[in-house]
């Protein structure tokens, strides 16, 4: 058994299996490294976990096409034709749909092209790591628990009073928006707030109705940013 899995690849090219896992380690290795510069640097409205999931696996894919091709063009061309037939007929709205077609595409390919081992190296791995991305969640964001929106009737000058009783509360503090309007005096703030404690809410939230200069204090709990 040990000897036809060593030697289970009847293409044209042997396999090397060092090589291969090797490679498919370095794939998944970068694909983490890019994935959390995205998640750290996204600043957008549309955040997507299924995105940030398909960051990590489509490095082990392209390496594994390029395993199961090895420079042969009628393979090369086979991949093409397949998956442009997969994309005329289907329309995927989810990169990790995406990612699942293409992955049974490779493995198809990889059996077609009598690369046994690479196709059962290849399926292991996979299916581990899309089971530990969806087992821990990874590329969920969770960077503030509160949102406050209030109306601030004192100058903007004197906003610093306000930001230091949100100070006292709060590890990170950002004002979302600050929006004025013709028919009253004064501006509508809405603020999102890491708290220090997320079991003082009230006191929070009594405490800015209390500060002079504010009114019609509303809060929302602030969910996980990640579209599934």
């Amino acid at each position: 058994m040990n000897d036809w899995f060593f030697r289970g690849d009847f293409a044209p090219v042997p396999l090397d299996l060092p090589v291969l896992l090797l490679g498919l380690l370095l794939a998944y290795l970068t694909g983490q490294v890019v994935a959390w510069v995205y998640m750290l640097t996204h600043a957008g409205l549309s955040y997507s976990r299924s995105f940030v999931n398909s960051l990590v696996v489509m490095p082990i894919l392209v390496s594994l096409v390029m395993q199961v091709l090895s420079n042969n063009l009628v393979t090369a061309f086979g991949l093409l034709a397949v998956f442009a037939i997969v994309r005329f007929r289907n329309i995927l709205r989810d990169t990790l749909d995406t990612t699942y077609v293409l992955a049974s595409i490779v493995l198809g390919m990889a059996c077609g092209t009598q690369r046994f081992t690479v196709a059962i190296v290849g399926c292991l791995l996979i299916t581990a790591i899309l089971v530990f991305l969806w087992y821990t969640a990874f590329g969920s964001r969770h960077r503030y628990d509160l949102i406050v929106n209030l109306h601030w009737a004192r100058s903007l000058a004197e906003l610093a009073a306000l930001g230091r009783l949100l100070d006292r509360h709060s590890l990170r503090v950002h004002c979302a928006s600050q929006r004025s309007n013709e028919g009253y005096e004064g501006v509508d703030l809405s603020y999102r707030i890491l708290l220090r404690d997320s079991n003082r809410v009230e006191d929070l939230l009594n405490e800015l109705r209390n500060l002079d200069g504010v009114s019609r204090v509303t809060s929302l709990k602030a969910e996980d940013e990640s579209e599934l």
